[in-house]
C-alpha cells in the first residue's frame, strides 16, 4: 500500500508535465509530511550525505570536457578521420558518421551532445554528397547513443552512485558489491565497440540495397592527415582509459584531468576556442551539471523514502516468489525501462529504478555490473525512440524533418540496436569479459 501511495504522487505529479526533478523532491516531500513520523533533522542530514560522495564530482568534470571538446573543432577532426578510413564503402559517410559518433562517444559521455556535434557536420554533408536526408538523420541519431555506452559515460556514473552503499545478499545468501565507476567503465568497452560495429554493418547493408553513392578512396597520405590532426583528441581516451587501469588516477581525477586537458588542447593546441569564450563553456557547463546534481539530489531522497518503508525488499521477495528466474525478470526488466525510457531522461529512470531493481537482479544472481550495462544499453534505446527521445529531436532540428520522418528513419538501426540489447541481456560474458580479463570482479 505504502509503494503504491509513493508511485502515485509520483505519476500524478509527472503527468502535470512537472521536471523530473521536482517531481521527485514533492513526491518525497508529501509523503514525508502526510504518510511518515521521520524526523526532519536525519532527512536533512541523508540529504548532505547523499551528494557528498567523491564519485558525483565526476559528472561536472566529464560535462565540461565534453563542452570544451563540443565546442571546438575536435569533432570535424575526428569526422574528417573517419571518412579518409571508411568513406569509399557502401554509405560510406554514413559509416564515418558511425565511427565518428563512437569516437567522440569516447571523449564526450553525452549522447545528445554527440548527435548535436556530428549531425550538424555530416547531416548538410550527406545530403550534398546526394544522401536522402533520412539516411543520415537515422544512423546519426542512434549512433549517437553510443555517447551513453562507450565509456567514460555520465549514466553509469549515475548508476554506480544510485547502487553504491547499498547491502544486498546474493542468491547464496552472501553480500554482493556493488559495481564501481572503473569497472562499468570497463565493462562497457566490448558492448559499445559491439554495438557501434552493428550500426555500421545496418548503415552498409541500407547503403548497399540503395545503391547510395560512394567516396573516391582516400590515399594513405590523406588518412595519415587526417589521423595527425586528429590525435589529440583521441589521447584523451588513452589518457581516461589508461589512467584509470594503469593505477594513476581515479575516476573521478580522470573527470578532472580530461577537463584540464580538453581545455588545453581547444585553446592553445587547436585554437578553436578564445579565450573570451571560456566563460561560456563554464557557464554553460556549470548549468547542465547543476541540473544533474538538482536531480540526483531528489533522487536521492527518493530512494531513502523507499528503503526506509522496505519496498525494495519486499519488491525483491514478491518477483522472486513469482518463480519468474532469471530469464523472465530480464525479459520483464527490458520491456519495463523501453516502456519508460520513452517518456524520461536516461539520469532520472537510472537513478529511480537502480535502488529498486538493483536488489531484486542480485538476489536472482545477476551480476551488478552486468545488470548495469543492460539498463544503460535499454536508456541509450530509450533516447531514439518517441515521444521523448532526445536524440529525435536534436537530429529533427538539425536535418528540419519532422519528429515522425526522423522516427521512421531510424528504425533500421533501433531493431538493430533491440537485437543487440537481446545479446546483451542473455549472453554476459560479453559484458563481463574485460572486467573479468583484468582481475576487476
Amino acid at each position: 500500500m505504502t509503494a503504491l501511495i509513493i508511485f502515485l504522487i509520483l505519476a500524478v505529479l509527472l503527468l502535470t508535465g512537472m521536471p523530473v526533478s521536482i517531481a521527485l523532491g514533492l513526491t518525497v516531500f508529501t509523503f514525508l509530511f502526510g504518510f511518515t513520523e521521520i524526523p526532519m533533522d536525519s532527512i536533512a542530514l541523508k540529504l548532505f550525505t547523499g551528494i557528498e560522495k567523491f564519485e558525483i564530482m565526476a559528472i561536472p568534470f566529464f560535462i565540461l570536457a565534453g563542452n570544451f571538446l563540443t565546442h571546438g573543432g575536435v569533432a570535424r577532426r575526428m569526422i574528417r578521420f573517419a571518412t579518409a578510413m571508411v568513406g569509399h564503402w557502401y554509405g560510406g559517410m554514413g559509416m564515418a558518421a558511425v565511427m565518428a559518433c563512437a569516437l567522440f562517444a569516447a571523449i564526450s559521455g553525452s549522447s545528445p551532445a554527440t548527435v548535436m556535434a556530428v549531425g550538424s557536420i555530416l547531416i548538410p554533408a550527406m545530403v550534398k554528397q546526394g544522401y536522402p536526408p533520412q539516411f543520415g538523420v537515422g544512423s546519426i541519431a542512434t549512433a549517437g547513443g553510443l555517447g551513453i555506452l562507450i565509456p567514460p559515460s555520465i549514466v553509469m556514473v549515475m548508476y554506480s552512485v544510485a547502487t553504491s552503499g547499498m547491502v544486498v545478499t546474493g542468491p547464496d545468501g552472501e553480500p554482493v558489491l556493488s559495481a564501481s565507476i572503473g569497472t562499468m567503465f570497463m565493462a562497457g568497452v566490448i558492448p559499445g565497440l559491439m554495438l557501434a560495429t552493428m550500426l555500421g554493418a545496418t548503415t552498409y547493408w541500407r547503403a548497399r540495397k540503395n545503391n547510395y553513392p560512394r567516396m573516391e578512396r582516400a590515399g594513405w597520405a590523406e588518412r595519415w592527415t587526417a589521423f595527425r590532426e586528429s590525435i589529440w583528441g583521441l589521447m584523451l581516451i588513452v589518457i581516461i582509459m589508461g589512467g584509470i587501469y594503469g593505477g594513476i588516477f581515479t575516476p573521478t581525477e580522470a573527470a578532472a584531468v580530461s577537463a584540464v586537458y580538453a581545455f588545453v588542447i581547444a585553446v592553445w593546441v587547436y585554437k578553436d576556442i578564445k579565450l573570451r569564450d571560456v566563460p561560456k563553456v563554464l557557464l554553460s557547463s556549470a548549468a547542465m551539471s547543476a541540473m544533474l546534481l538538482y536531480i540526483i539530489t531528489n533522487a536521492v531522497m527518493f530512494a531513502f523514502i523507499l528503503t526506509s518503508e522496505q519496498i525494495p525488499q519486499t519488491l525483491s521477495d514478491w518477483i522472486v516468489g513469482l518463480g519468474l528466474g532469471k530469464i523472465g525478470f530480464l525479459l520483464v526488466v527490458n520491456v519495463m525501462l523501453l516502456f519508460i525510457g520513452m517518456v524520461m531522461e536516461p539520469s532520472a529512470i537510472v537513478l529511480i529504478m537502480a535502488p529498486i531493481l538493483y536488489p531484486v537482479a542480485v538476489k536472482l544472481g545477476v551480476d551488478p555490473v552486468h545488470f548495469g550495462i543492460m539498463m544503460v544499453v535499454n536508456m541509450e534505446i530509450g533516447l531514439c525512440t518517441p515521444p521523448v527521445g532526445l536524440n529525435l529531436y536534436v537530429g529533427s532540428a538539425i536535418s528540419k524533418l519532422g519528429l515522425t520522418d526522423v522516427t521512421k528513419a531510424a528504425t533500421p538501426w533501433i531493431l538493430t540496436a533491440l537485437t543487440f540489447l537481446m545479446l546483451i541481456t542473455y549472453i554476459p560474458e560479453i559484458t563481463m569479459f574485460l572486467p573479468n580479463l583484468l582481475g576487476m570482479k
